[in-house]
């Protein structure tokens, strides 16, 4: 059967810190192999069970400062005292070649992204409560109290963007979020203009 290379889909998950997204996502990648993550670069020290390169291209403060000086960044932010930034050039590569991507971000950087791609599937994650959140904060042993304190504070401000996504996801348990996931990143795919831009030789053939 005759096919033709088209865009890939570029998938924006956002969702307040805690919410779980990073699990769901890894277990997406694992569940797919049709989709790759963009990793971002960022300022943040190395916590001690990332892995540089998978979690994310961890260089310093000055590094980051002369890579957006050289517009190398699709969209860049600074979060809690530290720099986030997503490669503009790998994104556009990936993209033309039909390569679906995820890319992980805040709420901030996706509407930058949206900017250059209007065709981006945003996809937000919220947990069940905030008491859940809280307490997912406090589990995972990683920040301080008055940065878990700073990250609660920013729920507010994060969901209120929720209706600049196209779809939402209440992560209550990890394999129900991960099948919604999973279902959306299908539908997406199936859509009636990516069908007929990559079938266009076999829909001519049957008309």
């Amino acid at each position: 059967m005759a096919t033709t290379t088209e865009s890939g889909c570029l998938f924006i998950i956002s969702a307040p810190s805690g919410t779980g997204k990073t699990s769901l996502i890894r277990a997406l990648l694992g569940k797919d192999t049709h989709l790759r993550l963009s990793i971002s670069y960022t300022s943040r020290p190395r916590r001690s069970a990332e892995i540089d390169g998978r979690d994310y291209h961890f260089v310093s403060k000055d590094i980051f400062r002369q890579m957006q000086a050289r517009g190398e960044f699709l969209e860049s932010a600074e979060v809690y005292g530290n720099l986030y930034g997503t490669s503009k050039k790998w994104i556009d590569d990936a993209i033309a070649t039909g390569q679906d991507i995820v890319l992980e971000i805040d709420c901030q950087g996706a509407a930058q992204v949206r900017r250059f791609f209007s065709n981006a599937i945003g996809i937000f994650i919220l947990p069940p409560s905030c008491r859940a959140l809280e307490k997912r904060l406090v589990s995972r042993d990683q920040d301080d109290t008055e940065v878990i304190r700073k990250r609660l504070e920013a729920v507010r401000e994060e969901v209120s963007h929720v209706n600049e996504f196209d779809y939402v996801i209440i992560n209550d348990e990890l394999e129900k979020a991960l099948n919604g996931l999973a279902c959306i990143v299908n539908a997406e795919r199936l859509k009636r203009e990516r069908q007929i831009e990559k079938h266009q030789v076999l829909i001519t053939q049957l008309s």
